[in-house]
């Protein structure tokens, strides 16, 4: 199968985001009642989780970009998985490619706006603030996924067979 990397960095880079985007270890510091820990939609302050009573404009954009990215990861993943099946082979490799370059490029939209607006939000208390595993599993999906997207796109580029196009006109 050509798109076995592809397919590999896609369901792996799908698997970390979500895992990212659900967990609430985004930023964490030692406070005077143990670790708090702060995610896209809630909090833990020494044990105990709760949702965030308010929640900033960006962190809410951040939450939306993550969340449609993972809906194109999914979608270009189950494209890259229908490529076996299907006569139009090269035009869904493309498509999931694009797909999944689009998921990626959402994921690092997301992860730029919190970036940015965590550090402003915080202002002189960042420094007591640092940047958790779920912020860092969220880096590493957007680079498996991005690999996903271009593994796909020179799977397609190097597919011998028709595109869907010549086969209906045959």
């Amino acid at each position: 199968m050509p798109t076995g990397g592809g397919l590999l960095c896609g369901a792996t880079g799908l698997s970390l985001l979500v895992a990212a985007t659900a967990t609430h270890f985004w930023l964490q510091r030692q406070g005077p009642g143990g670790p708090e820990n702060l995610g896209l939609w809630g909090g833990c302050r020494g044990g105990p989780c709760h949702p965030l009573p308010t929640t900033p404009a960006a962190w809410e954009a951040t939450r939306v970009l993550m969340l449609l990215s993972v809906l194109a990861a999914a979608t270009g993943l189950a494209l890259g998985l229908s490529v076996v099946a299907s006569a139009a082979r090269r035009a869904r490799t493309r498509a999931a490619g694009v797909t999944l370059l689009l998921a990626g490029l959402l994921a690092l939209l997301g992860l730029g706006v919190y970036t940015a607006s965590t550090l402003s939000l915080l202002g002189p208390a960042h420094a007591a603030w640092r940047l958790s595993w779920s912020y860092i599993l969220g880096w590493v999906a957007v680079v498996l996924i991005a690999s996903a997207g271009l593994f796909h796109l020179c799977a397609a580029a190097k597919d011998p067979s028709p595109d869907s196009s010549e086969v209906a006109g045959a």
